[in-house]
Order: structure tokens, then C-alpha cells, then sequence
């Protein structure tokens, strides 16, 4: 992580599901209660997507656990959240994912000072055999180096 991010939250199945080609940064738009709910860490990234609704950018299925002080003022656990970002970028964002058949997918929530911060990737489906590949490969390496360790020894 670069400087000043304090990583809160990671979506380590997009990689494994999707080739991931571009990577964007986007403010959310949050409730007081979400926010401190999201610093004790209580956000679940696993099935959420990205999409384009009247010219605005929203994250759906991103869950965050309601605020246990928060009685009142907490809010959906897994409403549709706005993300900030610049009117032509999500208008690029949205003709690339009608087109090329791309999807936006969050991959990592955090800070970045004291903003919460989505990392959103423009994303192509695996099918089984790349996963399959990507497994394979991942296994060959994960053998050469247990094989390089041991001739060091």
C-alpha cells in the first residue's frame, strides 16, 4: 500500500473471477455511523458490483455491518452506496462496460487520510479453463520456489 492508505477492507475473489484491466479510485458518499463502522473493520466486499444509473456511479452488495452505538442514525446494511468520482470518467467507464462487455467490480475499501476510499477495477470474466490456467501456473511457481529453497539449504 502506498502512503497515508490504511487498508480496511480487500475483494480477493474479484482476482480470482475476473481478469482485472484498469483500476480507478472513487470517494463513497457514507453516514457518519457507516464510516465508524468501516474503521472497526465490519465491511464485506465479496459479492459486491459497480454500476451506472442516471449518469451516477453506485456500489451494490457491499455489506456494512450497523454501528452497535449507532441505534437510530444506522443505516441499511447493504443499500446502494454513491461513489464519487468525475462525470467523464464515469461516462467512459459506463460506454467500456456496454460495449466491451467489461464490469466494474470494488476490489479494496480504505483510507486515504481521512476519507474512505473505493478502488473500483474495469473487469473481464474468466471462464473455468483460465481459472484452471491461472491455478496451474500459480502451482508450478509455488513448486519451483519450494524446490529453490531447499537446494539453498
Amino acid at each position: 500500500m502506498a502512503e497515508g492508505r490504511k487498508l480496511v477492507a480487500e475483494n480477493r475473489k474479484a482476482r480470482h473471477d475476473y481478469f482485472i484491466e484498469e483500476r480507478y479510485e472513487a470517494g463513497i458518499e457514507l453516514a457518519g455511523t457507516e464510516v465508524k463502522s468501516i474503521r472497526r473493520g465490519t465491511v464485506n466486499l465479496k459479492d459486491s458490483f459497480c454500476a451506472v444509473k442516471n449518469g451516477e456511479l453506485f456500489v451494490h452488495g457491499m455489506h456494512v455491518s450497523p454501528y452497535e452505538q449507532g441505534n437510530i442514525f444506522n443505516k441499511e446494511p447493504m443499500r446502494p452506496r454513491r461513489l464519487l468520482m468525475h462525470k467523464r470518467e464515469i461516462a467512459r467507464l459506463y460506454g467500456r462496460v456496454q460495449q466491451d462487455g467489461f464490469a466494474l467490480i470494488p476490489t479494496v475499501l480504505y483510507f486515504k487520510g481521512p476519507h474512505v476510499k473505493l478502488e473500483i477495477a474495469l473487469c473481464k470474466g474468466k471462464k473455468l479453463y483460465d481459472k484452471r490456467a491461472a491455478e496451474e501456473t500459480r502451482s508450478t511457481k509455488r513448486d519451483l520456489e519450494k524446490q529453490l529453497k531447499e537446494r539453498n539449504r
